[in-house]
């Protein structure tokens, strides 16, 4: 019978077993013969993932190492590590990615002593900048054991294949989040129907929200698209949307937008200019119709933030 050795998580009392998987170096696997040996290992060596959302500060993560072996060890042993972007590449190889290289990624934890007669311990880092980049963008930062050595200089084994901690870093949208809406609906011979509440724009996709309301009308939803295309309102740069009442029932289109205002004469906005967001108020315009037998309905609302 094939040896095995124990990884053991003391923090947890857990005890997981290898199944004889471990590499001194790439390409060889120690398929017998483990008793007496040790490995440095990261555990959750497969992809991981943390969502960033796009605002400014650190964010903080950290991942267990281990020192797979059958026996306690009898010294110290410290593990260092490095940041490692050609593991990213490397990933991006194996499995047809295109991740790009998180800008900003600091090890706090460079080097990381496991006290004898212990196995494992946790490494920190952290990553900031995520608001200056790309929610469409898909990111990754890896950390790669460097070396691991006793306080006599003796050299720990690097597994090959678990010496690197993967992480996926998606950012999020950036419109998504709860929004004070005020505005209406016009329904053709009827009163204006105000509109006063809190709506919640949720993700589509990382340039695309989605709310339910079209005014006070619940029976739609509008999606709302941020392009790169820009107008200026009121000295500020801003960017147009493409706001579309859908059919939640199909996610079919059931309207369109003003390019400029229009709604109730005796609300009408200092402004004309509609269906775009401000991205130093955080506000959306939006001038919305669909279409109905009876006369389209329009609306107009203002969603601000909260």
């Amino acid at each position: 019978m094939k040896n095995k050795i124990k990884l053991i998580v003391s923090i947890f009392t857990l005890v997981f077993v290898f199944s004889s998987c471990l590499k001194d170096k790439v390409g060889d696997y120690w398929v017998d013969t483990l008793a007496g040996k040790a490995y440095a290992t990261v555990v959750n060596y497969t992809l991981n993932t943390l969502a960033l959302q796009p605002v400014a500060g650190e964010v903080n993560f950290q991942f267990l190492v281990n020192i797979a072996t059958d026996a306690l060890p009898t010294e110290d042993i410290t593990v260092t590590f490095t940041v490692d972007p050609a593991a990213v590449a490397a990933y991006n190889t194996l499995h047809s990615t295109g991740y790009l290289v998180f800008p900003n990624v600091q090890l706090v934890t460079q080097t990381l002593t496991i006290a004898k007669g212990t196995r494992n311990g946790y490494a920190k880092a952290k990553v900031w900048g995520a608001e200056a980049l790309n929610a469409c963008s898909s990111f990754m930062t890896a950390i790669t054991i460097t070396s691991a050595k006793t306080a006599s200089g003796k050299d720990i084994t690097i597994a090959g294949n678990m010496k690197s901690y993967l992480l996926s870093l998606p950012i999020s949208n950036p419109y998504a989040g709860d929004y004070h809406c005020v505005g209406y609906r016009i329904r053709p011979g009827n009163a204006t129907e105000p509109v006063d509440a809190t709506e919640t724009l949720n993700t589509v996709d990382c340039k695309t929200v989605r709310k339910t309301g079209f005014g006070n009308y619940t029976a739609y939803d509008v999606t709302i698209q941020v392009t790169s295309n820009t107008v200026v309102v009121g000295g500020t740069t801003c960017y147009k949307v493409i706001a579309t009442p859908i059919d939640p029932g199909t996610g079919l289109s059931v309207g369109g937008m003003w390019d400029v205002w229009t709604g109730d004469a005796t609300l009408k906005p200092a402004d004309l200019t509609t269906n775009y967001y401000n991205p130093v108020t955080k506000v959306f315009i939006l001038n919305c119709y669909y279409v109905s037998a009876a006369g389209n309905r329009i609306m107009y609302e203002t969603l601000t933030r909260k």
